[in-house]
């Protein structure tokens, strides 16, 4: 079975709680605080596989959750960190946020890694919030939460070259023939219904692989027939192999079946249409009159196409030909991965977690003021760190609302005395 998309749930591990401990020894009646900090939660870790070709394992399991961070200890002991939950996919895995569609990764590459969440940070214990005025704190850092989103994977074959074509033109009878894959080859339409990849292995040439891409038919960048599902697979290679059946045994027009089928790369994405191209013209075997491919190629040539060879995967008649000339393309096309378009790229790690501000107004018929609503998911994440009832965890909390210009913001939109600040449930009047 091949599977080429999925979406699964991950979440890293949480930060371990900082604890609350003092020193209790005989002859030691002010040992003073020695709570530990809490261990660093598990991030979750995407790796590449060479040896998986497909994401099959991830239609069974789709919920993937790191090792949360162990509580800090007493004695000042820390607590241990969550481990690592590695994720293992295959080479040409693309990653991308499901709720935005941004992309966060491209798995191009053999050893590729790519850290998908990142364990919550560990809080610290009260030993650390000890001063030289606050000797005995009765507080301390809860860890940190850690990240969980749902994620897109897309998995794009890696391949040199790409077969086209329309169903039963034979490229699978061609890729059976110049490689060792073994797809199912019948005389009827999507008898190929999953990309097919094979080396091309002949004495003199450099070896390459070439994908078979089915599916490809008019209306496929609009999801018609099986187009949509295969398209990206073609992204990847670096020149395209155009099969069309120029016996006319179906009663099609090769020339119309050809201009369609790049009109729909084009649809799909403009790089693609001009993408290096060999035009084969397959089933010359069953051809009665030579015009008829000569015909072809004037018209093929006429739109800028000057490879056109005339082949027959069943009898091997010009395979040869066409295997030579895309290894001889391949050397002088340089090897590049997927070209990502920068306005897609995901939102960087430091843009995460951001905050947003809005005002309404309040009144009763008593009292008017505004409430300022802080929300976003540094807020959150702030909150979650803090014991809001306890007075030196208060202070640390409006710390660092000040310290992240959150109070410069509420102050420029006009803040006053009186106001409500609200962050998540939690509320409290502002004070100059």
């Amino acid at each position: 079975m091949f599977i080429d998309t999925a979406r699964v749930f991950i979440k890293s591990g949480k930060g371990g709680d900082g604890a609350i401990s003092f020193r209790r020894e005989k002859y030691v009646p002010l040992g003073g605080p020695d709570g530990g900090d809490g261990g660093k939660g598990g991030n979750v870790i995407f790796v590449v596989d060479t040896g998986i070709t497909t994401l099959l394992d991830f239609k069974y399991k789709r919920k993937f959750v790191a090792q949360d961070g162990q509580n800090g200890g007493t004695s000042k002991c820390y607590g241990k960190d969550g481990e690592d939950l590695i994720v293992k996919v295959p080479l040409g895995t693309l990653i991308k946020d499901s709720e935005s569609g941004k992309i966060m990764c491209d798995l191009s590459h053999k050893d590729d890694t790519y850290v998908v969440a990142r364990g919550g940070k560990g809080g610290k214990g009260n030993f650390k919030f000890a001063t030289p005025t606050r000797q005995a704190p009765k507080y301390a850092e809860p860890g940190m939460p850690g990240e969980e989103r749902f994620i897109n994977l897309e998995l794009k074959l890696l391949a040199d070259v790409g077969l086209l074509g329309f169903p039963n033109v034979g490229k699978s009878t061609f890729i059976s023939t110049v490689t060792k894959a073994r797809p199912k080859i019948a005389n009827y339409h999507f008898t190929t219904l999953k990309p097919n990849l094979g080396v091309v292995k002949v004495e003199g040439i450099e070896p390459f692989v070439i994908a078979d891409i089915p599916g490809i038919i008019e209306g496929a960048a609009e999801g018609v027939g099986l187009g949509l599902e295969f398209l990206r697979h073609i992204e990847r290679t670096r020149i395209l192999v155009h099969i069309v059946d120029i016996s006319g045994v179906e009663g099609r027009d090769p020339v119309e079946d050809f201009v369609k089928i790049n009109e729909e790369l084009k649809k799909y994405n403009v790089k693609l249409w001009d993408r290096p191209q060999i035009v084969v013209a397959n089933k010359t075997d069953m051809l009665y009159d030579d015009d008829v491919f000569e015909n072809f190629k004037k018209k093929v040539n006429e739109m800028g196409y000057d490879k056109v060879f005339k082949m027959s995967a069943a009898t091997h008649e010009g395979v040869e030909a066409v295997v030579k000339e895309a290894a001889r393309m391949l050397k002088e096309i340089p090897i590049t991965g997927l070209e990502i378009n920068p306005e897609d790229m995901y939102v960087p790690e430091e843009k995460r977690f951001t905050y947003e501000i809005s005002v309404e107004p309040f009144n009763d018929g008593e009292e008017s003021y505004n409430i300022y609503n802080v929300t976003g998911s540094f807020v959150d994440r702030l909150l979650s760190a803090v014991n809001v009832n306890e007075p030196d965890s208060l202070r640390y909390f409006h710390k660092v609302l000040n310290n992240k210009g959150v109070f410069k913001d509420l102050r420029e939109m006009g803040i006053k005395d009186g106001d409500v600040v609200r962050v998540n449930d939690f509320e409290f009047e502002y004070v100059l």
